[in-house]
C-alpha cells in the first residue's frame, strides 16, 4: 500500500522489450536507500516489483496485463520522467490516502487551466470508474493523492497547489495527456458491495 504522497520523480534511463514483457530501468533516488529486491514501488502510480538495483537505478518488470491495461507506448517510455514512492510502513503518517498501485483505468486532460498558483486539471474517465468519485473524495493520478474538487459527467477536477506542482511530474501535463488513474479503494469496495446487494434484491435472495 502506499499514501499517494511522491518521494521523488526519476527518469526512466533503459527499456528492454522481451516478447510480452517490457522491462525498464528507473534512476534510483538518493534517498531511497533501504530497498531490497522484492520490494514494491509505485512508478506512476503502478505497483513495480524491485528485481535489481544498483546505486544508480532501479529494474522493474511490466507484464502483459501492465502493458494491457495502461496501453504503454513502449517506445514512449525511455527518458519519461516518473513519480516515485516506497510502500508504507506500519507507523508511517497518512498524508495522503490509501492507494494501492492497482492502476484501475487511463484518464485523458480535457482542460488545463491556471488559477494564480495552482494548476486545475479537468480529467475524463472510464464510465466504469464514475460511481467512485464524488467530490471532496480522494482519486490517485499518477500516483499523486488528490482530492476531487468537481465531478460531472465522465469528467472530475482537481486543483494542484504549487508544492504538488514541485514534488510531481503533473505540471508536465498537457491537454490530451493520458494519465494513470486509481480511485479511492474504500469507495470502489462501497460501490461493488452495494452492486452485489443491487443483484441479490433482483433474484430475491
Amino acid at each position: 500500500m502506499f499514501s499517494g504522497i511522491i518521494e521523488s520523480v526519476a527518469v526512466i534511463q533503459k527499456v528492454q522489450e522481451f516478447n510480452s514483457l517490457v522491462r525498464i530501468w528507473v534512476q534510483r533516488p538518493q534517498s531511497f536507500n533501504d530497498i531490497s529486491v522484492g520490494d514494491s514501488i509505485a512508478v506512476d502510480g503502478c505497483c513495480l516489483t524491485v528485481e535489481e538495483f544498483n546505486d544508480q537505478q532501479m529494474q522493474f518488470a511490466l507484464g502483459f496485463e501492465t502493458l494491457s491495461l495502461l496501453k504503454i507506448k513502449v517506445a514512449q517510455l525511455e527518458n519519461k520522467t516518473v513519480n516515485l514512492e516506497r510502500s508504507l510502513r506500519f507507523g508511517d503518517r497518512m498524508h495522503g490516502h490509501l492507494v494501492s498501485g492497482h492502476v484501475e483505468g487511463l484518464g485523458t486532460v480535457r482542460t488545463k487551466t491556471w488559477q494564480g498558483d495552482s494548476l486545475v486539471f479537468r480529467v475524463e474517465v472510464p464510465l466504469a470508474l464514475r460511481p467512485s468519485l464524488w467530490a471532496k473524495g480522494s482519486v490517485s493520478m499518477h500516483g499523486v493523492s488528490l482530492t476531487v474538487n468537481d465531478v460531472g459527467g465522465s469528467d472530475f477536477e482537481v486543483c494542484l497547489i504549487p508544492e504538488t506542482l514541485k514534488q510531481t511530474s503533473l505540471s508536465q501535463l498537457e491537454v490530451g495527456s493520458v494519465v494513470h488513474i486509481e480511485t479511492d479503494y474504500l469507495a470502489k469496495a462501497l460501490f461493488e458491495r452495494w452492486k452485489f446487494w443491487q443483484k441479490d434484491s433482483v433474484h430475491g435472495i
